[in-house]
């Protein structure tokens, strides 16, 4: 079979994450780079990438790479490339994203246009035909340029991986599926340990700790846009897939997961999300401030995006995070890991964090701040 260079886009930080959740599929890595990690897989690869993989953004088939500092040279190069193997006579295709740093070619809108040209020309002498029809499957690109380097690649997911299809209810300033994923990945968090979300909102954290307790692939219950590229891939991989994934299932494990929020209302709608997800009963959510955080047993881990900024008046902020602190002392050999801008944490928590690693959560750079249990500290400080 085949075989191709796939591109995984992810978050900015958090490309470690990736490359490991890669490797364990089985595949080779051959480039990490600011954002994003590229690998070898075949068709399978493409389909096993989409539904396994819980910190990728999506999954891109490289079509080419090239230098280009003019956008004659940008359609010369485009036109070369081989798009008959990859888009068949009818299939709809355009540049559906470009972006462009530190590039003589700025004008994301002009790099689309001329691209689209290049690649409908290039067709038509490919098909030897005056016209591409575009009435069958698409195939959208995207487009990188950095230091005037392009890179082309097919979009084989469509929606966004974050996008597993059982949030359809969210709270003020969500945290995306795939970083909140990355980031309890990031924890080392084991089932056997407690685990709290004292800020759950809509439920994000406790539903993809859940998720990854459980074995559940966060792509198994979406459709992906690749599935109807029947001349690239064969129908019966996806099915595969899915069996593979609904195989290696355990959602009768015994976790000790559970939300807090103040909002009963978003309670409600974390318990929905869970619901649709397959793993509500793996979690327990109730209506409770974060002054009433407590836990009985030892060594469990927190997680959370507490409210901040525009989610909160300023000056209530100190002492959100100082109860967050208070209780957490409490706490017996816990951790407590917390994503956030709010820049005075560790003053207000009253102990500076053991680790700390800039994250982009959207637009907004946000900062991961590890408060870690004696054990843990001391196994980071070995690892490192």
């Amino acid at each position: 079979m085949n075989t191709f260079e796939l591109i995984a886009p992810c978050h900015f930080g958090l490309e470690s994450i990736l490359k490991k959740e890669i490797y364990d599929l089985g595949y080779e890595i051959s480039m990490v780079e600011d954002g994003r990690v590229t690998f070898i897989g075949d068709a399978e690869a493409i389909c096993r990438a989409n539904i396994f993989l819980r910190t990728a953004e999506r999954v891109l088939v490289k079509v080419g790479s090239f230098r280009a500092v003019s956008f004659e040279e940008l359609y010369t190069k485009t036109r070369a490339l081989n798009w008959g193997r990859w888009i068949p006579q009818d299939g709809k295709c355009w540049v559906a994203k470009a972006s462009s740093i530190r590039s003589q070619l700025f004008s994301t809108s002009d790099i689309q246009s001329v691209m689209k040209k290049a690649l409908v020309d290039k067709m038509k002498i490919e098909y030897d035909t005056d016209v591409i029809p575009e009435t069958g499957a698409n195939y959208p690109l995207r487009v990188f340029i950095k230091k005037d380097i392009v890179t082309v690649g097919l979009d084989t997911t469509g929606n966004s991986l974050h996008k597993r299809g059982y949030r359809t209810s969210t709270a003020k300033a969500p945290i995306s599926e795939t970083l909140a994923a990355a980031l309890i990945l990031l924890t080392r968090w084991k089932p056997e340990q407690p685990f709290v979300d004292p800020f759950c909102g809509s439920g994000t954290f406790p539903i993809e700790a859940a998720m990854i307790a459980a074995n559940i692939a966060p792509g198994m219950n979406r459709p992906f846009l690749a599935e109807t590229w029947t001349n690239l891939i064969p129908r019966k991989l996806w099915y595969e897939s899915v069996n593979e994934a609904n195989d290696l299932i355990e959602d009768h494990i015994e976790v000790d997961i559970q939300g807090y929020d103040a909002d009963g209302t978003v309670i409600k709608k974390a318990r929905d999300n869970a619901r649709r997800a397959g793993v509500d009963h793996m979690i327990h959510f109730q209506q409770r401030p974060v002054q009433e955080l407590s836990h009985s047993k030892k060594g469990g881990c927190i997680v959370t995006n507490p409210p901040y900024g525009e989610r909160l008046k300023e000056e209530d902020l100190f002492g959100l995070y100082q109860e967050l602190g208070e209780r957490f002392q409490m706490l017996e050999d816990w951790s407590a890991y917390v994503i956030t801008p709010f820049e005075s944490i560790e003053k207000a928590m009253g102990r500076k964090a053991d680790k700390n690693r800039k994250i982009y959560n959207g637009m907004l750079k946000t900062y991961f701040y590890q408060f870690l249990a004696p054990q843990s500290e001391k196994e980071v400080m070995e690892k490192e």
